[in-house]
């Protein structure tokens, strides 16, 4: 029996894992691989500061530095403080770069204007063709680590973690979920008071158990790594313009992770994987960073973004918010059922802070969240950090050369 099961170990998962259990509600979560094993360690693993969203989407790009600043002071070495700029090119809108400058700073995002020979310094093999630039607190989070660390925190509060656990069944009794089937390492049915849906993509199958609908909108995308260390010490770099395939570049030491694409997809398991994504990635990026375009290919991945659309997505889904919802399937004739959608990587510990609340309010539970000013365990030592990943099987492709070294 357990007070709270949370289904799926990715950041926001393992992040309401780590909140209950700091506020002593009783807490298991489980996931059918290691944690980090969906979205959050198939992603680029930007560290958002919001410059990305900010005339789209000012208050969600207010969560973003906000939520920025707070990895930075809890999260120690699963995240990177490299910076970022956002460069615009000769052929892209001027009118588009001084947009996104005044709304960064409308929002509090610390935005300089760089001329483009000092982004040359700050990011050896930038374009000739670079005509502006501006620099922006952006990051890079390392997934496996964030993930094991929240998930051992939730365990040295009392919690459980149950890797390799998937769920196969969700018991309905009375308008209620009472009892859920895990396989694997569990092999057995537990008894739960609540459960939190916090399985991505997947959300719309788990969500199907109970005989309640979460309509989402996936979409996939392509990561590729390449062999390219002048950008080890340099900062992320976005392209400035309307977002579209390949306008991302992640320094990740002797290796730079460059995405991504935006595909509809049906079934967030089975989905094509094709060879013009990862080409049309190189070749774009290479706009911003001309020397990748014949960098040798180290690894290339897909991940799928677990966008919520409750009605009818178009093709291009690029439109569709990046903010979060809770989803209470009270509404939906099931009490005690709470999914967790959309958002983004770096604001998982918001996202696991409304969740909490929303999940305490339920239960009569009296605490505050304490997640935003305790430092995660291992934070500053990345080596009891990758034994936590071991520990928890939490290597993900996104920065399994981070991890592995």
């Amino acid at each position: 029996m357990t007070t709270v099961l949370v289904v799926g170990g990715g950041a926001t998962g393992t992040g309401v894992a780590r909140d209950l259990a700091l506020r002593d509600v009783d807490v298991t979560l489980v996931d059918r691989g290691g944690v980090s094993g969906g979205t959050s360690g198939r992603s680029h693993g930007v560290l958002h500061s919001g410059a990305r969203y900010a005339e789209s989407d000012p208050p969600g790009a207010e969560e973003c530095i906000e939520e920025n600043r707070i990895l930075r002071s809890i999260a120690g070495d699963c995240v990177r403080e490299t910076d970022g700029l956002f460069v615009g090119l000769s052929g892209d809108d001027p009118d588009y770069f001084e947009e996104k400058l005044a709304a960064c700073k409308a929002v509090g995002i610390e935005a300089d204007r760089l001329t483009p020979a000092a982004a040359r310094e700050r990011a050896p093999g930038l374009s000739a063709d670079v005509e502006r630039a501006m620099a922006v607190p952006d990051g890079v989070v390392f997934p496996s680590r964030l993930c094991a660390a929240n998930a051992a925190d939730a365990e040295a509060h009392g919690g459980t973690v149950r890797p390799h656990a998937p769920l196969e069944g969700l018991t309905v009794e009375g308008g209620r979920v009472t009892a859920a089937t895990l396989g694997g390492a569990v092999d057995g049915t537990v008894g739960v008071d609540y459960v939190v849906n916090a399985t991505g993509a997947w959300a719309g199958e788990v969500a199907a158990m109970a005989g309640v609908d979460v309509e989402m909108a996936p979409a996939r995308g392509v990561m590729v790594a390449v062999e390219h260390d002048a950008l080890a010490d340099g900062p992320v770099l976005n392209r400035c313009r309307t977002p579209d395939d390949g306008d991302i570049v992640v320094p990740h030491g002797d290796q730079v992770v460059l995405g991504t694409t935006s595909v509809p997809v049906d079934d967030p398991e089975a989905y094509e994987r094709a060879d013009w994504e990862v080409e049309r990635s190189i070749e774009e990026c290479a706009a911003m960073l001309p020397p990748v375009a014949e960098a040798p290919v180290a690894r290339s991945w897909w991940g799928v973004r677990p966008l919520y659309e409750p009605d009818e997505a178009g093709e291009d889904r690029r439109d569709i918010s990046r903010g979060f919802f809770l989803l209470d399937h009270a509404d939906g004739g099931v009490d005690n059922l709470l999914s967790v959608v959309g958002g983004k990587l770096t604001t998982y510990r918001r996202m696991a802070e409304a969740a909490a609340d929303r999940v305490c309010d339920r239960l009569g539970v009296n605490a505050d969240c304490r997640t935003a000013d305790r430092k995660l365990p291992g934070a500053d030592d990345a080596a009891e950090l990758d034994v936590l990943v071991a520990e928890y099987d939490a290597r993900s492709p996104t920065d399994e050369d981070v991890v592995a070294a």
